[in-house]
């Protein structure tokens, strides 16, 4: 019997429960059942216990969990292949779902230090003015809410679906309650075994939820969340509970999608990209046997290469070879149940109502090294479309199907691909930029995201159907309107955005970050001798004035060989609307003004590492003096170092206190100094 793991210990339900068969072999893995689990507990538990020791850490350590919990699972990723194989899964599949899964930490922990503060808030954007004297101020701030993330999770990813909204919701300080789809549970169970098993994660920041989640949604209120992956019939039902439409529970959706792929007009058979196109077409139609929410379901190439494109499919499916996966000889495995196939198979009838079936047979096939009966085999199955087909736009059959469409133009072929009704993905595949803009344009509104693949890029392309942490998952319409992934941005979608007003000190006191405005400590120790551990938002230093001459203008034009004429030709400066004459460079201007602010001596300040935001706002003419007001605007320590990275907010004015140049510099800053041998 599965267990779940509910308010800190391991549960298991008293009844028999349901089986769950192995895919391949018919077998029984596991049952499943969740009688007599307490799901307020679960959810008071999150609230009270997991929520608030994540909201005490900051977003660096968070993400130094989630590194060290991802190199565990990844050290031990063969345990879990064996698992993965029962759910019908070559080497190939469980790649993608296991190393997915964990490479999809790796990438959070990686953007949770690189792109979020040392703080458990987070800022969007600058700074706004509200008032001419620049005394009231508003800023907008992420911040965690106090609720529970709820994932509801598809059969088809029982390891990359949980991992994948565990890692930003973990970022965002939110606790989940991971509920798998029943077909493979005991696949997620096993990993959210080690994990709690690792002692990595707080406790209470993850939960599972084995069997039947009736009632869940009950205990959820205005400050929780629950990202569902799934059916479109079982997204209406969530849409309408209670909690969603009168509580305040946001939904997150990710239902069918009928993604396509295009064969651009341009592509001829002879091209590198006419084998780009068919290779991907069967790879989305053999990995996970097709069942992968962003697999090609439509195929649209134009006219006059159809059949070229059919004889090119139909030979390589037949190089596919189906049976169990834990033969190395295998393709393409199971489908994750016999009641998983019955489904795809009633899809494939009703697509026949408008199509033909060119590769395949949807009710018999040959396996390698397994019965085909006691386990779910299908066969790979081509369908061609007649022309004004209904069914292809509307019938997403789960499994290894895909229908072949014609267009006559790039506009039928994006009105083709509206057809869906919104997708997850669509791919181009062509080599010409001018079909590339036209279809990517008429994509964009219906698709979360495009692929355009051609020869430049094949190589290191990661396909059509490949969710990448870094970009977004989601898409419009149809494929339910939610959006995952995408970096920080998944996180971000997790938190709560609040518009916060104040005097530049409060704003400061609140954030963390100097504001413009704020006070400023300027002393008698140049901030450059102080370590990280002495530095203080704030501190400060106001340079000495230096003049800008000619000579300074001539000598930076004639080393640089910058001689732009503002800089070199009285004449023809004297004619430019802006300057009205000879002026000094802008880098001229920011080199002088790291002169006015350096202290050159060794100290805790190891490196300058960038410039952000550098803008040039007031000429500097021969004869004006400028000086640099150099403030301490952020500090953040960096984990696993014994340094950190302090961000200055420089404004260099001229004599009549006019900015003439803002920008802030990027220094790493030793922790401590002297620093500790060793």
């Amino acid at each position: 019997m599965l267990e779940s793991y509910a308010a800190g210990r391991w549960f298991r339900a008293d009844d028999e429960g349901e089986p769950l068969p192995d895919a391949v072999t018919g077998a029984e893995v596991a049952r499943l059942s969740s009688r007599g689990l307490d799901l307020r507990a679960m959810v008071g538990h999150a609230r009270s216990v997991g929520g608030p020791a994540l909201r005490e850490l900051t977003f660096h350590q968070r993400a130094a969990m989630i590194k060290e919990l991802a190199a565990l699972l990844m050290a031990e990723k063969e345990s879990f292949y064996a698992l993965s194989a029962r759910t019908g899964a070559t080497r190939r599949d469980s790649a993608v779902d296991v190393d997915g899964g964990f490479g999809t930490l790796f990438s959070y922990a990686s953007k949770g230090a690189r792109e979020l503060p040392n703080d458990t808030i987070a800022l969007d954007g600058g700074v706004e003015r509200l008032g001419r004297g620049g005394t009231f101020l508003g800023q907008h701030v992420y911040s965690s809410r106090p609720g529970v993330a709820v994932q509801i999770n598809a059969f088809n990813f029982p390891v990359w679906g949980m991992l994948e909204k565990l890692a930003p919701a973990f970022l965002a300080g939110l606790p989940s309650i991971v509920k798998p789809a029943s077909q493979t549970a005991y696949l997620t169970e096993a990993v959210v075994r080690r994990i709690i098993e690792s002692g990595i994660l707080p406790e209470g920041s993850l939960q599972l939820l084995c069997g039947s989640p009736r009632g869940l949604l009950d205990e959820l209120g205005e400050q929780d969340f629950v990202g569902f992956t799934g059916s479109a019939h079982t997204a209406g039902i969530l849409r309408d509970h209670p909690s969603v439409l009168h509580g305040g529970t946001r939904l997150g959706v990710e239902a069918d999608s009928l993604n396509c792929s295009i064969l651009g007009p341009d592509v001829t058979p002879e091209d590198p990209e006419f084998d780009l196109f068919v290779k991907a077409v069967v790879t989305e139609m053999t990995v996970k046997a097709g069942q992968k929410c962003t697999a090609i379901r439509r195929v649209l190439v134009p006219e006059g290469v159809s059949a070229a494109v059919l004889d090119a499919l139909t030979a390589r499916l037949a190089k596919v070879t189906v049976g169990n996966p834990a033969n190395e000889d295998v393709r393409m495995g199971a489908l994750a149940s016999l009641g998983q196939r019955r489904e795809v198979r009633k899809a494939v009838e009703a697509l026949r109502a408008s199509s033909e079936v060119v590769f395949g047979d949807p009710d018999r096939v040959a396996v390698l090294d397994a019965d085909a009966e006691r386990g779910a085999f299908l066969s790979p199955i081509l369908l061609r479309a007649s022309a004004g087909a209904v069914e292809p736009h509307d019938v997403e059959p789960f499994g290894p199907v895909s229908t072949v469409l014609t267009y006559s133009s790039v506009d039928e072929a994006v009105a083709l691909a509206a057809r869906g009704r919104g997708s997850l993905v669509g791919s181009l595949v062509t080599h010409d930029p001018r079909v590339a803009r036209a279809v990517t344009i008429g994509l964009a509104p219906w698709h979360g995201r495009v692929l355009v693949l051609d020869r430049t890029c094949a190589e290191e392309s990661t396909g059509h159907g490949s969710p990448l942490p870094v970009l977004v998952h989601g898409g419009p319409g149809r494929a339910g309107g939610g959006e995952e992934l995408g970096g920080v941005r998944g996180v971000l979608n997790l938190m709560q955005r609040t518009a916060v007003q104040g005097s530049p000190d409060m704003l400061t006191a609140i954030t963390g970050r100097w504001t413009p405005g704020s006070r400023r400590a300027v002393g008698d120790v140049h901030p450059f001798r102080k370590s990280l551990a002495e530095l203080r938002i704030g501190d400060s230093i106001e340079s000495a004035a230096r003049e800008v001459t000619l000579a300074d203008v001539e000598h930076f034009a004639e080393f640089t060989g910058d001689t732009f004429y503002a800089h070199t030709d009285p004449a023809a400066a004297a004619q430019n609307p802006l300057f009205g004459g000879i002026v000094a460079h802008g880098y001229l201007v920011v080199s002088l003004a790291a002169g006015l602010f350096v202290e050159p001596n060794p100290g805790p300040v190891l490196a300058n590492f960038g410039v952000d935001g550098l803008r040039f706002l007031t000429p500097v003419r021969a004869g004006d003096t400028i000086s640099v007001a150099l403030t301490v605007k952020q500090i953040t320590a960096r984990t696993n170092a014994d340094y950190g990275e302090v961000r200055w907010d420089a404004v260099v004015a001229n004599q009549d206190g006019a900015p003439v140049a803002t920008y802030d510099v990027l220094t790493l800053v030793a922790k401590t100094w002297p620093r500790a041998e060793g």
